[in-house]
């Protein structure tokens, strides 16, 4: 399950016959993947994020690129609040609310306007300067997040919500200001303490229904616990995770979290790996069995051999995909920025514009700006802002922890397009472990053992499916295998090699029928097994029947697919015979046999050419031309390819009912953001009239705090539904 860095250097002995080959560029997808690269420095998992858009995500403290604020740290352990990552932000602007709070009440006490519509008088000398001072707090005090984020924001070049509330306030504060000495009018105390009081406490609850919206990530870092048990001969130490190199020995006591990626030396046990993979069921573990990081211990001890330090680990590097996924915009996101950013000039302009057409109709000063602060303070383009970056957070962070990993937001967004769905056999709908269930003689000059330990030997250099299935046979039987020299690959057709001064060879029927022309293919395969034979100086010396067991979970990913009208084809390299028996036997709309690598990548295009948008699961090595052709990319399986890989999505598990999974959660978070993005676009084509004063003849008016609860509650809306989606 290790993912290993795009500069590690892969075995290449293993040749890709059989049908593998390699590709390192990705060419057939909208956005380029992220690369797979170590997610910590020296500092190791410490995180840092904006308590505004959590979104954001980055190794060092600074600023946020969005709002200007200072990042906080993205804190492994969960504050007794329960928000972790924005436990500081959320700290803040409670305190804040709760310091306004208390001053408003004597500022409208000491407001002209309240005591009129209460019918009370107080009045004192120096009132007017008390009320200047509690104010002049409130809006200094109270409103510094926002003057600070209209700063950031400017220097970002990127004006927002902060620039919008800060604009208000401010346009509010020196107006009433000016009143105190000598304009003439009445103030806008009440008025300003009342909208900071009403933003701070919307931004408040705000930032606690995003830290719940955006917590799996932050639930992703926590699974690697800070300690681990370095074993030194007979001495056992506590270290500091980040500290453990390649080839210590660590132990793990039951109940415990696995330090490091690795492999058991010593000890059984079963580990859940639930959180990592998606698998809910513990998994048993023994010697040589490999170990994730962050796995939980069942009631075994284990000693593990660490395989790479932290910072390379399998969480590491899925905690990277995750960030880079979530940074990464897709088309909706795209669109939902760019709404974004006009609502925050409309907001400006439509401000501005209300001021006027009131004022030079004859209303006064201060009516003529509230109306204007109403109206900036309830186009805040901040739900619309969130819409989409809320979902992205929660969908990805989710999906990496049911074993989805998507590299690439616009093909996991474009799953709900699928129309056709292509599937490689081995280890996708099949459990990919070969086993040999006949080894034949042709030939009067060897034995079938001879038969099989020469293809043994050849195939102990491929760690392919059907070398793993013969070279364990091998093993089984207790066979010593020769030495062989030169050997080599030849690609999609099988290996060679010189054995005993012989020329050893071990092929696919479809190399035999070429080479052999007088072989039909009636000859060649006759049972729904996979063969492969063995050449002995261009001689049929030998064959070998192996057989891999379908899935038992692939029938039903089959007929749920069919339920939601989309075709399902097998695409394999493997005869005709086999492939027709999977097809029918998992009831498939068709299958393509017997081709090559570069083969399929020509299968893909001739379904794109007609009218079917496709997706491709596979291994991700053999299959990579498809799976960059494909409109969708699905590597299936094998973790340790994960970093190499050219699919846009990449499923920890083979299970196909993941691909199903992955599928529906894909038009499940498509959604979400078209929810979001319609309710943020709703309410302001519905409050802004009403905030500008159009039915102000009907007595109906917002005031500027009535905009500020609803500006805020249509962003806690927002965040709570973007906090409702769930992996089905």
């Amino acid at each position: 399950m290790n993912l290993i860095p795009l500069n590690s250097k892969q075995s290449e002995s293993h040749s890709n016959h059989h049908g593998h080959t390699k590709v390192e560029k990705h060419t057939g997808q909208e956005e380029q993947p992220a690369p797979v690269v170590n997610i910590s420095k020296a500092k190791g998992f410490q995180k840092y994020t904006c308590p505004m858009h959590p979104q954001i995500v980055q190794d060092e403290p600074g600023k946020c690129p969005l709002c200007g604020m200072t990042l906080v740290p993205l804190s492994k352990a969960a504050s007794h609040e329960g928000h972790g990552s924005h436990s500081s932000g959320i700290s803040d602007f409670k305190k804040r609310f709760y310091v306004v709070l208390v001053l408003t009440i004597p500022i409208m006490l000491l407001s002209e306007m309240i005591q009129h519509w209460l019918n009370f008088h107080i009045s004192f000398i120096g009132s007017k300067y008390v009320l200047l001072v509690l104010s002049s707090i409130v809006f200094f005090y109270g409103g510094w997040p926002f003057l600070k984020g209209l700063v950031g924001e400017m220097r970002a070049k990127n004006p927002g919500m902060m620039t919008l509330v800060a604009f208000a306030i401010s346009v509010a504060y020196i107006y009433s200001v000016a009143t105190v000495f000598g304009l003439k009018g009445m103030d806008f105390f009440w008025e300003l303490a009342t909208l900071i009081l009403i933003m701070l406490l919307g931004h408040w609850i705000e930032m606690k229904s995003v830290a719940g919206a955006s917590r799996e990530l932050e639930l992703l870092v926590q699974l690697m616990p800070d300690d681990a048990h370095l074993v030194t001969g007979e001495k056992i130490t506590d270290v500091k995770t980040e500290s453990l190199k390649e080839n210590d020995i660590i132990l793990i006591k039951p109940g415990e979290k696995v330090a490091a990626d690795g492999i058991i030396v010593d000890g059984v046990s079963y580990l859940n790996e639930s959180m990592l993979t998606g698998e809910s069921k513990p998994v048993e573990k023994i010697k040589s069995d490999k170990v994730i990081a962050g796995s939980i211990n069942g009631n075994g001890a284990i000693r593990i051999s660490v395989s790479h330090g932290a910072a390379d680990s399998y969480l590491s590097q899925v905690i990277k995909l995750v960030q880079d996924a979530q940074k990464s915009k897709s088309k909706t996101q795209l669109i939902a920025d760019r709404a974004a950013k006009w609502l925050t000039l409309i907001a400006i302009v439509a401000g501005i514009t209300t001021f006027l057409v009131w004022y030079l109709s004859g209303k006064d000063l201060a009516f003529s700006i509230e109306r204007m602060v109403t109206v900036i303070v309830i186009c805040c383009p901040h739900a619309l802002g969130l819409a989409v970056p809320l979902v992205v957070a929660k969908s990805t962070a989710l999906s990496a922890k049911h074993g989805l990993l998507i590299k690439n937001r616009t093909a996991f967004e474009n799953a709900r397009k699928i129309t056709t769905l292509v599937f490689d056999k081995t280890g996708t709908l099949t459990v990919g472990k070969f086993q040999v269930v006949r080894f034949v003689t042709h030939s009067d000059k060897y034995t079938k053992e001879q038969i099989l330990q020469y293809a043994a030997a050849l195939e102990q250099n491929s760690e392919h499916p059907i070398a793993t299935g013969i070279t364990s046979k091998a093993k089984e039987m207790k066979m010593e295998l020769p030495s062989v020299m030169g050997f080599e690959a030849i690609t999609g057709k099988g290996i060679s090699g010189i054995i005993d001064r012989k020329n050893m060879m071990v092929v696919s029927p479809g190399y035999l029928q070429e080479k052999f022309t007088f072989l039909t293919k009636e000859e060649v395969v006759k049972a729904e097994e996979t063969l492969v034979f063995v050449l002995i100086d261009d001689d049929i010396a030998g064959s070998i029947a192996l057989a891999d067991e379908i899935r038992p979970e692939s029938a039903e990913a089959i007929k749920t697919l069919h339920e939601n009208n989309i075709k399902t084809i097998l695409l394999t390299g493997d005869n005709a015979t086999v492939a027709k028996g999977v097809c029918e036997r998992l009831g498939m709309d068709s299958f393509i046999a017997e081709v090559l690598p570069h083969q399929k990548l020509e299968k893909i295009k001739e379904l794109q050419s007609q009218g079917e948008f496709v997706a491709m699961t596979g291994d991700g090595v053999n299959d990579a031309p498809a799976l960059a052709q494909a409109n969708v990319g699905i590597a299936v399986g094998s973790g340790s390819d994960i970093a190499a890989e050219t699919a846009g999505i990449v499923l920890v598990n083979s299970n196909p009912k993941d691909v199903v999974s992955l599928i529906q959660f894909g038009k499940a978070t498509y959604r979400k953001m078209i929810q979001n993005l319609i309710w943020a676009t709703g309410y302001n084509v519905v409050a802004l009239p009403l905030a500008a004063g159009v039915l102000y003849k009907m007595g109906i008016l917002l005031s500027p705090a009535a905009g500020a609860v609803l500006m805020s509650v249509s962003t806690v809306v927002v965040a709570i539904n973007a906090s409702l989606l769930k992996v089905k």
